[in-house]
């Protein structure tokens, strides 16, 4: 049987149609980001000039996921959750950082002034993109290099979220060395509001279970089940140092 190799390949309707909707997608995502890189160069030039600026909502949904850099977001939910643990009770001396957890960042950043009680919130990533989010609260961050910490955050960070982006041992205890350049060893100092200061999450999957237990001892399975927004087939977990209004110890998950 003789093929004909100059005969052009063709598509069907259906698949035509979702790849229209896809282009089109993509070009929607591209000219939000546009916009929001344009409104972080207006933001710092209003900043230099001491003037005002008009904050408009960011959402996570204008970075478009690299799969390859193990990007998933978390659905926004799931994003003011974990950024509502982490603000529970905290005060304006609270440093707060967010490790490889861009999405909830973005969420936090669109709390009221009543819901941060602090401005000292920090965002570690890989991606340079985010520095538009975070503008000078941002540092680019390997997992491979834990000992790389900026010194604003060496033994400085109070509260924690880190989201290791690989579940492999390697990248979990790696991540977790970072976490302990970043933590203040005193884990016993009171907020203004009578809490605890020092508060760690890990939001990771359930299979790291026994390297969590290895790595955070201070840190147990909660009753938070953390979701991403493009169903993430791996069961994820939440593993925290405290309970809080967001969810309970539960060991037995």
């Amino acid at each position: 049987m003789e093929f004909d190799n100059d005969e052009p390949i063709t598509l069907s309707a259906h698949a035509l149609a979702a790849l229209q909707e896809f282009k089109d997608e993509e070009k929607k995502r591209l000219e939000v980001f546009e916009q929001l890189y344009k409104k972080s160069e207006e933001d710092f030039d209003a900043k230099n000039e001491s003037q005002p600026t008009n904050n408009q909502p960011v959402s996570i949904d204008s970075f478009s996921e690299d799969w390859q850099l193990s990007q998933f977001w978390y659905t926004d939910e799931t994003s003011k959750i974990l950024g509502k643990a982490l603000l529970e009770g905290a005060d304006e001396d609270t440093v707060v950082v967010i490790a490889s957890a861009p999405a909830v960042y973005a969420a936090m950043m669109n709390f009221s002034k009543e819901e941060l009680p602090t401005d000292k919130i920090y965002l570690l990533e890989y991606d340079t993109r985010f520095k538009l989010l975070a503008g000078d609260k941002f540092y680019q961050y390997d997992y491979n290099t834990p000992n790389a910490i900026p010194e604003i955050l060496r033994h400085k960070c109070h509260r924690l979220l880190i989201d290791p982006p690989f579940l492999e041992e390697e990248c979990q205890k790696k991540s977790a060395m970072a976490a302990r350049k970043m933590l203040v060893k005193n884990h016993d100092l009171k907020t203004k509001n009578g809490d605890l200061q020092f508060k760690l999450i890990s939001s990771t999957g359930e299979r790291m279970k026994s390297i969590m237990e290895e790595t955070y001892p201070e840190c147990q399975t909660t009753s938070f089940l953390p979701e991403h927004k493009n169903g993430l087939s791996n069961e994820f977990r939440c593993y925290a140092s405290f309970e809080c209004s967001q969810w309970t110890f539960q060991d037995d998950l």
